[in-house]
């Protein structure tokens, strides 16, 4: 099936509107308003924040935000299922099948560990200059299903980026006739906005990674060894400040 362009730059458009471009709005604003409250070295911002004081209500919350933050996702697979011919097809099309485990681990691991620790370096330097606020990866209350719930807000973290920033993007721009060094560079950008919540630092860091993964899915045609990369990333930053900010004092 051929979708015109014009409607193919309309489901891009609210795709994104649904999903990371309102994102990267939200966070442009919040670097807007950080600045003009002050220096950002002085402010801080949580992720993973409670969302009740009870408990049970909490998990419910986290849960279905989980769930409903996932429903871009969804969407974008069935809309590219429209051009691929079926859902097996455009899950074939991002790479995000079980064709390769073993060489899909093995890259996830490669590039996580080639991405994490300039990652920490560039945030340790943003904060030094004042150009990041604080991160706290964590801020649940501590419950049995905390660590649990962390391991799948990183899921849900990677699974939405890598397939919508990279994957679906990347498929919908080369569509349209874009190029390679383009669509690489607007996934990057993309990347780069939504992250600016946290500081001018973490928004060249994530555009520069950006860059390499979307690189990768521009010469592999797989998303999963992202989403694996990306996941693993985001556990070690929320569980291991979630277990460790006590015992070093954080």
């Amino acid at each position: 099936m051929v979708i015109p362009a014009r409607l193919l730059r309309a489901e891009i458009v609210v795709v994104l509107a649904l999903s990371l471009g309102r994102s990267a709005l939200y966070a442009i604003l919040a670097l807007v308003e950080a600045m003009a409250r002050g220096p950002l070295a002085e402010q801080s911002v949580a992720l993973n924040a409670s969302a009740s004081e009870m408990p049970w209500a909490d998990l419910a919350r986290q849960l279905l935000g989980i769930v409903f933050t996932l429903a871009p996702v969804a969407l974008a697979v069935l809309l590219l299922a429209l051009t691929a011919g079926s859902v097996r097809a455009a899950l074939a099309d991002l790479g995000l099948d079980l064709a390769a485990p073993l060489r899909d681990a093995l890259a996830g691991l490669a590039l996580a560990a080639g991405i994490g620790l300039p990652g920490l370096a560039v945030y340790a330097a943003g904060r030094a200059i004042g150009a990041t606020v604080e991160v706290i990866p964590a801020a649940l209350a501590e419950h049995w299903w905390t660590v649990p719930v962390l391991v799948l807000q990183a899921v849900k973290n990677a699974v939405v980026e890598e397939v919508i920033a990279v994957g679906y993007l990347s498929r919908r721009l080369e569509a349209l006739g874009w190029g390679p060094g383009r669509i690489i560079l607007a996934s990057a950008l993309l990347r780069g906005a939504y992250h600016l919540y946290q500081g001018i630092g973490p928004g060249i860091a994530n555009a520069v990674m950006g860059v390499v993964f979307a690189a990768w899915f521009r010469r592999t045609g797989r998303t999963m060894p992202l989403v694996i990369a990306h996941t693993l990333l985001d556990v070690v930053a929320f569980v291991g400040y979630a277990v460790l900010k006590d015992a070093i004092s954080l």
